[in-house]
């Protein structure tokens, strides 16, 4: 890339406002399947929530590639290392989207087994599997567009995705309206039809960024690194990405699980969990944002040589976010029946939904400490350390106390949340330990003058 990053383009709000509305239009993407298929029928609102709980584990196991470019071309380009960034830039791309083809045929064709998994109730299942087909089979596109956008965002330019997010989210509403409302006698497709929107807006939003992404570059990307990989680069890639990948795994698979336990709730317990973690995701984007603002800057400074202000970006950003969050989820808590009488007209919906929101104010303040804080940690490196604790806070404590409030003290969907808040708020306070023990300082990938790459 020729265009450097300005000391401007390197303050928080400026990387960070665009990210922000760059995820609020992906989780408005998502919500806007849920409402206008609230419009069609709640069951097939169900199907496509689970389904989605599946296809968000398959995208965190090729995310892993994206998280170890983003943090080595970040820690690259601080250390004033341009050509090395451009490299792993176009390497990440290639692997990710052979390795997202894989999974992409996997979900294809063993829909059905994977989805019986779940327990689903058998309502639910041939929508459930109409819509893994369609979005979990073309999901590469998805994997190619993350790879892409975590790239861009690392050099600074978080303008351009957030474009590009705008448009996919206008094809996909257009798409949505004529598949579900049939317009002009438009065929109704229902599941099928909100699946087909989705992967199209996708595919052509890749184009795009493909695009903007080689353009950015003056048309200069060392494109023969797409086809030839250099083995440190590679190794870089997978000792950073795959440890930040497991602890992301882990969280959405212990997801799956506690989904596991609603779905024996019933339907109407299914509905009401993706109705309130859809509103959730609006208080969840803050923290979202700020944290990966705060990598992409922490990821330049540890480049650059700059512990200190690595070490104060993170703990400023992380008072930042428990305010915000904390705030937000009063706001919603208190227009709870209006947000939730968007979604359906179901009075026992709205009525369990508006408390599980009372326990989200209590629950976000937590959950912003793990989004900033393990976002700094693998910015410098520190990639493992989340990894061992979640696994046994997100297991041993998050499923546990899942099961045992929901299910074996019958307390339902507000016992599923009590079991949110002990995993957010125990793991949250971990991270912040390790962070003021500066433990990280020792596993930067970048040294100055010395590049591990």
């Amino acid at each position: 890339m020729t265009k450097k990053l300005t000391t401007k383009e390197l303050s928080l709000f400026a990387l960070t406002w665009p990210i922000f509305i760059e995820i609020l239009l992906y989780m408005l993407m998502g919500n806007a399947d849920t409402l206008m298929l609230s419009q069609y029928s709640d069951y097939s609102v169900a199907a496509v929530g689970v389904s989605n709980q599946i296809i968000s584990v398959v995208i965190v196991m090729f995310g892993f590639v994206a998280a170890g470019a983003s943090i080595l071309v970040a820690q690259n380009l601080g250390a004033k290392q341009e050509s090395t960034a451009g490299t792993i830039a176009v390497t990440s791309i290639s692997l990710n989207l052979w390795f997202s083809l894989v999974l992409s045929l996997v979900l294809y064709f063993f829909s059905d087994p994977i989805l019986n998994l779940m327990d689903l109730p058998a309502e639910l299942m041939d929508e459930a599997i109409t819509y893994m087909n369609i979005v979990g089979g073309f999901i590469f596109v998805q994997a190619s567009i993350m790879t892409v956008a975590a790239i861009l965002r690392s050099y600074g330019h978080t303008k351009d995705t957030m474009y590009v997010t705008i448009g996919m989210n206008i094809v996909n509403v257009i798409g949505n309206y004529f598949v579900i409302f049939g317009p002009f006698g438009f065929p109704i497709l229902g599941v099928q039809g909100v699946a087909m929107s989705t992967t199209i807006s996708r595919f052509l939003g890749f184009i795009v960024l493909l695009w903007i992404l080689w353009k950015r570059s003056d048309y200069s990307l060392p494109v023969a690194s797409f086809f030839r990989y250099k083995k440190n680069h590679v190794k870089a890639l997978l000792s950073i990405g795959v440890p930040s990948a497991g602890e992301q795994l882990s969280y959405n698979t212990s997801q799956m699980a506690i989904t596991y336990f609603v779905a024996q709730m019933g339907t109407v317990a299914i509905t009401t969990k993706v109705y309130v973690q859809n509103i959730m995701m609006f208080i969840l984007l803050f923290s979202i944002a700020i944290g990966q603002g705060s990598q992409i800057l922490i990821g330049h400074m540890i480049g650059a040589g700059n512990i200190e202000g690595a070490y104060k970006r993170c703990m400023k950003s992380l008072q930042i976010s428990i305010f915000i969050s904390l705030f937000v989820a009063v706001v919603v808590y208190f227009s709870s029946d209006f947000l939730l009488a968007i979604f359906t007209d179901n009075s026992s919906i709205i009525e369990k939904g508006a408390l599980l929101l009372l326990v989200t104010v209590l629950l976000e303040p937590g959950r912003a400490f793990n989004l900033v804080v393990i976002s700094s940690l693998r910015a410098t490196g520190d990639v493992k350390y989340p990894v061992y604790i979640g696994i046994i806070v997100m297991w041993g404590i998050g499923v546990t106390s899942a099961w045992f409030f929901g299910i074996f003290l019958g307390l339902g969907l507000i016992g599923i949340w009590i079991a949110f808040v002990a995993d957010e708020w125990l793991r949250g306070l971990f991270m912040l330990k390790r962070w003021r023990s500066k433990e990280w300082v020792k596993r930067a990938y970048i040294k100055k003058e010395k590049s591990a790459v």
